[in-house]
């Protein structure tokens, strides 16, 4: 039967307004979908632009991709670094517990630093630099690599030194607390088994304590030139 045009009028606004009703769920869908996750991000208590925000804020020290920095300090690697390592290294800055004596300025550069991050921060930041791997900066001496390396995977037997891949890993990624040495700068390495003790008194200093004070200062040298080549 022939729709009159008056039907056939109604029938085309009908659709139309159907097709209006189902644009307009599928957007206050998306709209709602976007609340849930921004509500989700902020009960967790990191956002990804805070996340970011702080992210580029450590690389002002840490250097592009937290990759490290030698400057007027030498400015640790992050990059790959184990997340509890990291968490517990900002935990003792925050906490006190990891004073350095030769230049008390950094630690209260750390101490501002960690303690306004929220733990919840502070996972979020450990987990994104854990997540980056660039390549090393380099720049050790090469001629020291050879000895570094045969100390690094043997160690010392005459001085009772073990090797550092016994407890660094093999390919010195480090292990959970124990911290990757993989592509660490060199005079960040040098400086710290150097003067273990003063620029590292903290709650693990008990462990590598005795192993950093039976290497000579060649053999430190070799160590940190094998470890910050190392991808």
């Amino acid at each position: 039967m022939a729709l009159t045009r008056n039907e056939g009028r109604r029938r085309r606004g009908m659709g139309s307004m159907g097709l209006k009703l189902a644009s307009l769920a599928l957007g206050l869908g998306f709209a709602l979908s976007a609340v849930i996750h921004t509500e989700v991000a902020t009960a967790a208590g990191v956002s990804q632009h805070g996340l970011k925000a702080k992210m580029n804020y450590c690389e002002v020290c840490h250097g592009i991709d937290a990759r490290g920095f030698v400057g007027y300090y030498p400015v640790p690697r992050l990059a790959g670094q184990q997340v509890e390592y990291i968490e517990n290294e900002l935990k003792g800055f925050v906490e006190r517990k990891r004073e350095n004596k030769v230049s008390p300025e950094k630690t209260n550069v750390m101490f501002n630093v960690g303690h306004v991050l929220s733990p919840e921060m502070i996972k979020a930041l450990a987990t994104s630099f854990h997540e980056l791997n660039p390549k090393p900066v380099g720049g050790a001496p090469k001629d020291l690599v050879a000895a570094g390396q045969k100390i690094f995977e043997g160690g010392i037997p005459s001085a009772k030194v073990p090797a550092c891949a016994s407890c660094h890993g093999a390919h010195a990624k480090g292990n959970g607390p124990i911290p990757r040495l993989a592509g660490q700068i060199y005079p960040y390495v040098v400086t710290q088994l150097t003067n273990w003790g003063k620029e590292r008194a903290e709650t693990n200093s008990s462990i590598m304590a005795p192993i950093a004070h039976k290497l000579t200062d060649s053999e430190i040298h070799a160590v940190a030139a094998y470890v910050s080549y190392l991808q």
